[in-house]
């Protein structure tokens, strides 16, 4: 009963998580009216219902191990529970030396760096049902179509609509005190990035890549319906990825791919013999039209590859500010402790916004709450020095601002350990090639974005990697 209801919940937990910046804008602006930030009582929801699920795991585990006959010496552990316990512990050290660290930052350092480790060191110490994992992947794609149809509508939405919902009338801009912009634009062209229910474009992006990491591993050519089903999908989380404009995403896209492709194994919805090999007659005309669809869309973006692809100022702040956290790094290798980078640092920091030597601040005239700088010159507000946030624009390297040389080291040992296990599993036919693409293609996006700051891409991700990579316990007494 209560793996039924830890399960249960989970289910809730990854089909809730998606409309959570939208959920919480709406929200806030009902109960507090319009141009407030989102109330944190509001945002804790999705941590105070994995808490229930964890405490609900914890004692299914002691009820176990006591019918069982023996105690805690008998949950067994890995390398991979020890590296994540190793960073905890180093977190702990590191941030209790740090004379610059606040509670605050303390705070959301922990809840984006630890909470989704600490929930797969737990979860997967628990069995996980077929009956769930399928549930869970049918409910993923289901809302990957929703939240993408979603999205494409909303790029033809005025302004005045994402008002209505509470969002803040800027676009591309980021306040911490502040309701969430309504969108953002790719440079100064104009165009909209579409960020759908999520708080920001490339959140979409890599959430984006599980469904569609799940809509190539799942094989439907049963019947001509299921088939035109998986055409739609793939068309609409197609387009919705190439409408974020987020260039980590699509090469994430194009990873999951081409691994699904040479590595076509879809345990959720298993094929009979004769329905197997008509699917490896279809892979190959599968992948050519997955080539030419590629190199469509290159087709497309070249010529606007310089606002689309280049964007000058978002690939220069993709090369600087990692820089500027290796410097960090080099100055403070024991580290700075938590919240010190990333987005919990965005958090608990000014609004920045940094523009060219010779741009034009005039319309950010009267807006106090923005911090705006020409170079290296803060021009606005007078009289107060900013305190802009520390973005590395790389997850590792955050983690190493935070925790140091040692700490980048076992994080980077961690996720290689994590891949390889996947990869394993995937070997041995024990789970399909779609998680461990997914994986990869997150893994890989985090080295030019915070991939795991958005609680919809990390706990759904870490969850269904506890749920492929059980802890191999203790056998029973006989």
């Amino acid at each position: 009963m209560l793996q039924r209801l830890r399960e249960s919940l989970t289910l809730v937990l990854l089909v809730a998580l998606p409309f959570h910046a939208l959920a919480v804008t709406l929200a806030t602006k009902l109960i507090a009216g319009p141009g407030h930030a989102p109330m944190g009582v509001l945002a804790v929801w999705k941590e105070g219902l994995l808490g229930v699920i964890l405490c609900i795991t914890i004692v299914e585990l002691f009820l176990r191990w006591r019918a069982m006959g023996y105690g805690l010496w008998a949950m067994g552990m890995d390398i991979i529970d020890a590296l994540v316990l190793g960073l905890l512990l180093l977190a702990v050290i590191v941030s209790a030396h740090s004379s610059q660290l606040t509670a605050h930052s303390f705070f959301y350092g922990f809840k984006y760096d630890f909470i989704p480790l600490l929930a797969f060191l737990v979860l997967r110490r628990v069995p996980w049902s077929d009956r769930w994992q399928l549930s869970a992947v049918r409910c993923l794609l289901a809302l990957g179509v929703l939240i993408a149809a979603y999205g494409i509508v909303t790029m033809f939405l005025p302004m005045s609509f994402f008002t209505l919902l509470g969002y803040s009338d800027l676009h591309s801009l980021y306040l911490p005190d502040g309701p969430l912009a309504a969108f953002q634009q790719v440079g100064a062209s104009g165009i909209r990035r579409i960020q759908s229910t999520f708080s920001g474009p490339n959140q979409l992006g890599l959430w984006l890549l599980l469904p569609w990491g799940m809509v190539w591993a799942v094989s439907g050519q049963r019947s001509a319906h299921s088939a035109r089903m998986l055409v739609v999908a793939r068309f609409l989380l197609l387009a919705a990825l190439f409408l974020t404009f987020s260039r980590a995403a699509w090469i994430g896209a194009v990873v999951i791919i081409v691994l699904s492709r040479l590595f076509p194994l879809p345990p959720f919805f298993p094929l009979s013999p004769r329905e197997r090999g008509n699917e490896r007659e279809r892979v190959g005309v599968k992948s050519i039209i997955v080539a030419l669809v590629i190199g469509l869309a290159v087709a497309l973006a070249v010529p606007a590859s310089r606002v689309i692809l280049l964007r000058s100022a978002s690939t220069t702040d993709h090369l600087r500010r990692p820089m500027e956290a290796l410097r960090v790094i080099a100055d403070h290798p024991f580290g700075l402790g938590l919240g010190s980078a990333g987005p919990a640092s965005n958090r608990v920091s000014d609004g920045c916004v940094f523009l060219p030597a010779s741009g034009d601040a005039s319309w950010a005239a009267g807006r106090d709450d923005l911090c705006v700088f020409l170079g290296d010159v803060q021009v606005q507000p007078r009289g107060r020095v900013c305190r802009c946030p520390l973005l590395p624009e790389n997850w590792y390297l955050q983690i190493g601002v935070e925790l140091g040389v040692l700490g980048l080291a076992l994080y980077l040992v961690l996720m290689g350990c994590v891949l390889v296990r996947l990869w394993r599993s995937v070997v041995s036919g024990q789970w399909s090639t779609d998680l461990f693409a997914i994986f990869l293609a997150l893994s890989l996006a985090a080295l030019v974005l915070h991939a795991f700051e958005d609680s919809a891409v990390a706990y759904t991700a870490w969850i269904l990697v506890a749920a492929a990579l059980p802890i191999a316990s203790r056998r029973e007494p006989a």
